[in-house]
């Protein structure tokens, strides 16, 4: 996959690339991407649409992977936890994952590609829940 993103992927970077990708669906669809929980269904129907058109993982890429930062940012603000660079053991597609306070390790960047390629099959809903969102913030990490 073939990824073009300015500034590069990087642990640091991704939470800009969320914040970019929150204006971005909102200049686009009106979509207002909030960082809940909650909001990952407009994620989860915005990739949907995609898939209905027809796009592919390599037409936007760089979306797909934006809106990965967006789900690790949501796991981050309401589970904890940081971004990493992925382990070199693992065959990771991208190069970042989420590491949760409990040393659990996410790929938010995956599963979006994932829905894509697979639809309802691949609930981010679910995925984010599996994390532990539905127990709302952890406590010392609100952020903003």
């Amino acid at each position: 996959m073939q990824v073009h993103l300015n500034p590069p992927l990087e642990p640091g970077n991704a939470p800009r690339h969320a914040t970019a990708i929150v204006a971005t669906a909102a200049d686009i669809s009106g979509a207002e991407l909030d960082y809940s929980p909650e909001s990952v269904v407009l994620v989860e129907d915005i990739v949907d649409g995609f898939r209905a058109e027809g796009v592919t993982g390599e037409d936007m890429a760089e979306s797909l992977v934006a809106f990965g930062c967006y789900l690790g940012e949501v796991l981050i603000r309401h589970v904890g936890g940081v971004w990493r660079p992925a382990p070199t053991a693992h065959p990771a597609t991208v190069p970042v994952v989420v590491e949760l306070p409990d040393a659990r390790e996410y790929h938010p960047i995956d599963w979006v590609f994932r829905r894509l390629a697979f639809g309802a099959d691949v609930s981010l809903r679910d995925l984010c829940a599996a994390a532990g969102t539905e127990h709302g913030s952890a406590e010392g990490h609100p952020r903003g």
